[in-house]
C-alpha cells in the first residue's frame, strides 16, 4: 500500500491508527453489570409478548449516554486492531499490549459515539454521497478497489466496515473543523518581558531595584534564569492569550499597561516579574500560535465531551 493511502486512511481509521485521547469514563459499572431488560411498553403493545420467551438483548460493551456499543462490534474492532498491528510488524500478543489494545479500542469507540452525538446536536451530517466520494478517492490512491480490499483484508476489515469507519472519520473531521474555525485569527496581544528567578527573596530584591528606577531589560539580562529570553532582556515578544506555558505570567501581563511591571508572580517555573512593553487590541495571530490554539481548542472540546458524558462499561479492559 502506498504512503498516500496510509496517510489518508489514518484520518478515517481511528480504531486502527490513531491514539484514543479520552480520559476515564464519567460513570463506571463493573463488567458483571446486567444490561437493561426489555421495556414494559413492548408487552403492552403485544399482549402475547409476555407469554413468549423474551428475546435476549445483545451483550453490551458499553453504554454512552444511553446509546449502546455492542460487544460483538467491540470484539470485531479489537480483532481488526490487532490484525493492523501484525500488518505493521507489531506483536499484539503480550499481556501489556493486549490490555492496552482493549482499553484503546473501547475508548476510541466511546469517543466516536460522543462525537456523533455532538454532531447530531450541531446539525452536522455526512451524506452517503460524500462518503462514497472519499471511498473512491482512496480506491484511486490505493491502485484500485481490489488493492484496497486486499489491504483491508490484511488488516482484518471488510469493505463495508471500512465504509462505516470512513463515515465516522468524516464526521469527526467536520466537527474538528467547526472547532478550529471558531478560534479567532485576530485578537488582543501584549508585548511583554519577564525576569525569572528561583527564590522569592531574589525576586523581591529585584522588584525593589525596579521600583527604585533600575532598567528592566538590564536586570533580566543579569539575573533571569530563563535561558530562552535572558539574552534579549527577558523579551517574550507579542503573544495572545493562551500561549504562555505559565498561565500566571499571562494573567499578569494582560492586567498591565505599557511601561508597568507586576509584583512578584509565582508559577511552577519559579518567581517572575513581568513588564508590558506594548499592547495591540487586534493583532493577527501568527501561524504557529494559531495552530497551537486550534489544537488546544479541539483537545478541550474532546475533554468536555468526556466530562459531560455518562459512560457505562460492561467489559474488563485492565489486566
Amino acid at each position: 500500500m502506498s504512503s498516500d493511502i496510509v496517510k489518508r486512511m489514518a484520518v478515517v481509521l481511528p480504531l486502527l491508527i490513531c491514539t484514543a485521547c479520552g480520559p476515564a469514563m464519567a460513570t463506571s459499572i463493573p463488567p458483571t453489570s446486567v444490561p437493561p431488560s426489555p421495556t414494559v411498553a413492548t408487552a403492552l403493545a403485544d399482549p402475547t409478548a409476555a407469554l413468549a420467551t423474551p428475546t435476549p438483548e445483545p451483550p453490551l460493551a458499553a453504554l454512552v449516554n444511553g446509546q449502546p456499543i455492542y460487544l460483538a462490534n467491540y470484539d470485531r474492532k479489537l480483532a481488526q486492531y490487532e490484525a493492523s498491528l501484525l500488518a505493521q510488524g507489531i506483536d499484539p500478543s503480550s499481556p501489556e499490549e493486549q490490555a492496552y489494545a482493549r482499553e484503546r479500542v473501547l475508548n476510541v469507540m466511546i469517543e466516536q459515539v460522543l462525537t456523533e452525538q455532538a454532531a447530531a446536536e450541531a446539525g452536522i451530517a455526512i451524506s452517503d454521497a460524500t462518503v462514497e466520494a472519499e471511498m473512491q478517492a482512496m480506491i484511486q490512491v490505493a491502485g484500485g478497489e481490489d488493492a484496497l480490499k486486499a489491504t483491508l483484508a490484511e488488516w482484518g476489515q471488510t469493505y463495508d466496515d471500512f465504509w462505516q469507519d470512513v463515515r465516522i472519520g468524516l464526521i469527526g473531521m467536520a466537527m474538528t473543523q467547526r472547532i478550529v474555525d471558531a478560534v479567532p485569527t485576530t485578537t488582543e496581544h501584549v508585548h511583554a518581558r519577564h525576569i525569572q528567578v528561583d527564590t522569592i527573596q531574589e525576586a523581591e530584591s529585584i522588584l525593589a531595584r525596579l521600583e527604585a528606577g533600575a532598567d528592566f531589560a538590564a536586570l533580566a539580562s543579569a539575573h533571569s534564569q530563563d535561558n530562552n529570553t535572558r539574552a534579549s532582556g527577558g523579551d517574550l515578544g507579542f503573544f495572545p492569550r493562551g500561549i504562555l506555558v505559565a498561565p500566571e505570567l499571562e494573567e499578569a501581563a494582560f492586567a498591565l499597561q505599557p511601561g508597568q511591571f507586576s509584583q512578584v508572580v509565582s508559577s511552577e517555573l519559579g518567581y517572575h516579574i513581568v513588564q508590558v512593553v506594548e499592547r495591540d487590541p487586534a493583532r493577527p495571530v501568527d501561524p504557529e500560535s494559531l495552530r497551537f490554539l486550534q489544537d488546544r481548542a479541539v483537545q478541550e472540546w474532546v475533554e468536555g465531551l468526556w466530562a459531560r458524558a455518562t459512560v457505562q462499561r460492561f467489559v474488563e479492559t485492565t489486566p
